[in-house]
């Protein structure tokens, strides 16, 4: 039972808070749009697992994916994160420039947030194998995020330790086990109404 009310707490939690929202209509960008907006980063293939924690309740709100492989994408399950000249497809937004991951950070990072990445160099194959789960996903429904990303995990070389878990937290304990993870927190004082914040950030 208490393992039961744990669960249900958590998952309104992330429709609650900031990252994971109620469901939304499926995305999927045209091709000319998603070929426009392409992006490779020189840097190392990476996995960067991107989790936002609550200041004042220690609890996780929200778990996301920085893949850096053939390009670079985000995978936001249920996330409310968007910007317009980003395309999106199944909660996979292409396009991630150094401008677009900090803006990414940035709008999730608030009074009442911090975000945690936790970076992992890989192979290019495991990078592309990652991205290529991410992008067969589908579209994810609200307060899944955290479930959706350890399924795009699952069974993947270098991160089979990792549990199956709806709680972000959770699996960022479990990521900071992996060999070699870096990790980067970011704390910031903007309140915690972000609404207008697209428009204000130039992509």
């Amino acid at each position: 039972m208490t393992n039961l009310i744990r669960l249900c707490s958590a998952l309104l939690a992330c429709v609650l808070l900031i990252g994971c929202e109620p469901a939304k209509e499926p995305q999927w960008a045209p091709e000319a749009e998603v070929t426009r907006a392409i992006y490779r980063d020189d840097g190392p293939s990476s996995i960067t697992l991107i989790t936002v924690i609550d200041n004042f309740r220690g609890s996780g709100a929200h778990a996301a994916l920085l893949i850096n492989a053939s390009q670079r994408v985000i995978f936001d399950p249920a996330g409310t994160w968007y910007h317009p000249r980003l395309p999106e497809r199944n909660d996979v937004h292409f396009g991630m420039t150094d401008n677009a991951v900090e803006f990414y950070i940035d709008y999730h990072a608030r009074i009442q947030y911090r975000v945690v990445l936790q970076e992992v160099k890989v192979s290019p194959q495991v990078a592309e194998l990652v991205m290529q789960r991410a992008m067969a996903y589908g579209s994810v429904p609200s307060a899944q995020c955290t479930k959706a990303v350890t399924s795009v995990l699952r069974d993947v070389p270098e991160f089979e330790s990792l549990p199956s878990t709806w709680f972000p937290k959770r699996l960022s304990e479990a990521f900071a086990n992996l060999p070699g993870v870096t990790t980067r927190v970011v704390y910031d004082n903007d309140p915690s109404d972000n609404s207008g914040f697209i428009t204000a950030y130039g992509i």
